[in-house]
């Protein structure tokens, strides 16, 4: 059966206890939840895709993410504090210029990964 969504339904109303039991059990907690939503919005926006990339490519300072996306530096500056706040870019002083980079593995895997999906 096929319903609004154009989606493909169960004939029968009938529910899998065992199978039910067993996925609510390994649902994380709802702030668990919460946070992970958070974290998949950071990831909505182009902008933030766009630095996510330039930094999967290479550590960068604001000055030089500003000049390769065509952005002001305090645009820039504004999306670096929102993905920062998200834990996927950590920053280091030289003197006085900070450089950006992923913050970890997890960041760059979930790039590319991303962009390996959208490939095939």
């Amino acid at each position: 059966m096929i319903n609004r969504y154009n989606i493909e339904c169960c004939d029968e109303n009938v529910t899998h206890d065992d199978i039910i039991k067993k996925v609510t059990d390994s649902l994380p907690p709802e702030d668990e939840l919460l946070d992970l939503a958070e974290l998949f919005k950071v990831f909505g926006d182009t902008t933030r895709i766009k630095i996510l990339y330039v930094l999967f490519e290479s550590e960068m300072c604001v000055c030089d993410i500003a000049k390769v996306l065509g952005m002001s530096q305090s645009a820039v500056s504004h999306q670096l504090r929102l993905i920062k706040q998200a834990k996927l870019i950590k920053n280091r002083r030289e003197g006085k210029t900070v450089f950006y980079s992923l913050a970890d593995d997890h960041v760059t895997t979930i790039i590319g990964m991303a962009k390996q999906h959208l490939e095939e």
